[in-house]
């Protein structure tokens, strides 16, 4: 019998806090490794900020291949227009194979419905004079710039013989293409190597989250009240709450109202790390509430309504990974694709007269029935609706 082992998740009282604003989930883009077509974006989706399932059975939502000069793409970042209905994206042109100083160039992505992508691909030594010794290009991010009233691509830049350095350029009105010759944003007081820039705008001053290579490489924050230049570090202490490396750094604010997801990639262990914070410089690990069912690197998080979720949904998920897994950790999970039975392995002395198993619902699914049910007459019918499709599934628990 063909089975399908689903990941246990559990969901604190506060994911279900009463949203406070317009949106009410978040979209995760990543990567997952420096191998073939891992090197791909992909999409994960939350309803709280903590519990991340992933879109496409973890397989890319575009071509690599179409999208890119190299045949790989590494560190996607998302974010939402100004106008608030279009999306860009941006990534590393990069094959890891060919040698960390082997790219020249980044992928300029949008869309209007988060499904469907055009793309463009900038290479920064080709484009401009006098860029011979150009190494590499990591890790771009776009930001809007309100004094310019144009979108802004920040990213590294490593020359032969110095560090990296953090650097910037606009974009064009049709997001295909710079403006202008990249121009330095930060000035590490060290002169040493930074990457992995992230900006999170808060009030009037600007957070530039970054990684630096010196003495002891880890995650720092400049601050700046002009987007453009002037960052200065208020601090010298590093950000990261573990002494493991890291990188990737990605702030995102919650919709519930209650701080600030730092989280970044672990990338020696294959973990993840999230924080939390309310003024963006004391942070706590939350990880006891984090929970993926995907080992994503590098990757972004952009908050989303439901009608953007529902879309998400309907066009890379099937019905069946909405049952993902009951509240309590020590139940045993497996789903029969064949017969569309799932199977809850319980401990002994659970009373299956009155049982809830809490299916968790990604944006824009309806699992019903919700609430406790008498398991001990057989299966349990729930159904499971996408949109305008719904399937209906039989649930068994058992006590041993």
């Amino acid at each position: 019998m063909k089975q399908l082992i689903i990941a246990l998740l559990f969901v604190p009282t506060f994911s279900r806090a009463q949203n406070k604003g317009k949106y009410s989930a978040y979209l995760f883009t990543y990567f997952t490794g420096n191998t073939g077509s891992e090197e791909a974006i992909r999409f994960a989706i939350s309803s709280d900020g903590y519990h991340f399932r992933t879109l496409n059975n973890d397989q890319p939502i575009l071509s690599s291949q179409t999208i890119s000069s190299t045949g790989g793409v590494r560190d996607p970042h998302i974010m939402r227009g100004k106008d608030g209905k279009t999306f860009y994206m941006v990534a590393t042109d990069m094959v890891s194979a060919r040698g960390w100083s082997s790219n020249r160039g980044m992928v300029l992505l949008k869309s209007t419905d988060l499904i469907h992508w055009t793309s463009s691909v900038v290479n920064i030594q080709t484009k401009f004079p006098g860029q011979e010794k150009l190494e590499r290009v990591w890790a771009p991010e776009t930001i809007y710039d309100d004094s310019a009233k144009k979108y802004l691509v920040y990213f590294s830049l490593k020359y032969s013989g110095q560090p990296d350095k953090i650097c910037y350029a606009y974009v064009n009105p049709g997001f295909t293409d710079l403006e202008g010759e990249p121009r330095q944003l930060f000035y590490s007081p060290d002169n040493a190597a930074c990457i992995d820039g992230d900006i999170v705008r808060k009030g009037e001053r600007y957070f530039l989250f970054f990684k630096t290579e010196d003495r002891q490489p880890g995650i720092k924050i400049a601050v700046s009240s002009h987007l453009t230049g002037e960052y200065q570090l208020e601090s010298k202490d590093y950000v990261q709450q573990t002494s493991e490396p890291v990188e990737g750094a990605c702030t995102f604010k919650l919709n519930d109202g209650s701080g600030y997801i730092l989280m970044y990639d672990m990338y020696m262990s294959g973990r993840y790390q999230f924080t939390k914070t309310a003024d963006l410089k004391n942070f706590r690990v939350v990880d006891e509430h984090v929970d993926m069912n995907f080992h994503p690197r590098h990757g972004t998080v952009m908050p989303i309504t439901s009608m953007e979720g529902s879309r998400l949904v309907s066009e890379w998920l099937a019905p069946a990974a909405s049952l993902l897994s009951p509240l309590h950790k020590d139940i045993t999970t497996v789903y029969d694709p064949t017969s569309e039975i799932l199977t809850l392995m319980a401990p002994a002395g659970t009373d299956l007269h009155s049982f809830d198993p809490q299916f968790v619902k990604y944006p824009g699914v309806i699992v019903m029935p919700e609430g406790k049910r008498d398991f001990t007459k057989g299966a349990v019918e729930y159904s499971i609706r996408i949109g305008s499709k719904e399937k209906r599934y039989s649930v068994i628990v058992k006590a041993e």
